[in-house]
C-alpha cells in the first residue's frame, strides 16, 4: 500500500502526543468499510487504548456492519474534533486524526469485559453504576465488541490563524 502525503503539509499533525490527546479525548468516530465495490460508513462511540494500540467499539450481534466486516476486515476511519464553522470564511475549524485498521471481534468473556470496562470508564461520567448493568452477568454473550488495530495514522488539522 503506498502512502499518501497532505497538499498542504502545514496543517499535518505530526506530534505523536497531539495525535494521542485527539483520539483518546473524542468520544465517536467514523469507519469507511467495503464489501467488494458497495462502500459502507458507520459513526460509533469507542475507547482509545495506548497500551494496546487499538479502538474499542460495540455493536448489535447482528447486522450490515458485521456482514461487510466478514468480508473485509480492513477499514479506514476518522476521529475529529469539531471546532466549528468559521463564518465570513466559508471554512470549518477542526482537528482530525485518520487512521487504517484491522478488526477483530473480540470471542472470549474476559476480552469482552476488559473493553467493555475500558469504553465505559473513559466515555461515562459514573462508570462503576454502568458497569453494573451493562456488563453483569448473561450480558456478555449478547454484545458485540469490537476492537479495531491501529496499522498507520495521519492527523490534520485546520485552525484560524490568530487575529485573523
Amino acid at each position: 500500500m503506498s502512502e499518501y502525503h497532505l497538499r498542504r503539509a502545514d496543517k499535518q499533525i505530526s506530534e505523536p502526543n497531539e495525535l494521542k490527546r485527539i483520539r483518546s479525548t473524542q468520544r465517536y468516530m467514523t469507519v469507511a468499510m467495503c464489501r467488494g465495490t458497495e462502500p459502507y460508513l458507520v459513526t460509533m462511540n469507542h475507547a482509545f487504548d495506548e497500551l494496546q494500540n487499538c479502538l474499542y467499539f460495540h455493536c448489535a450481534s447482528e447486522g450490515k456492519k458485521l456482514e461487510v466486516l466478514g468480508q473485509n476486515e480492513t477499514v479506514w476511519g476518522q476521529v475529529m474534533e469539531d471546532h466549528g464553522y468559521i463564518q465570513g470564511q466559508c471554512d470549518h475549524a477542526y482537528m482530525t486524526v485518520h487512521f487504517r485498521g484491522r478488526v477483530q471481534l473480540l470471542k472470549t468473556a474476559g476480552e469482552k469485559k476488559h473493553a467493555l470496562s475500558f469504553m465505559i470508564d473513559r466515555l461515562e461520567d459514573r462508570p462503576d453504576e454502568r458497569k453494573t448493568n451493562l456488563i453483569g452477568d448473561g450480558k456478555l454473550e449478547k454484545v458485540t465488541v469490537g476492537k479495531i488495530m491501529i496499522e498507520s495514522m495521519t492527523g490534520k488539522a485546520n485552525l484560524p490563524k490568530p487575529g485573523v
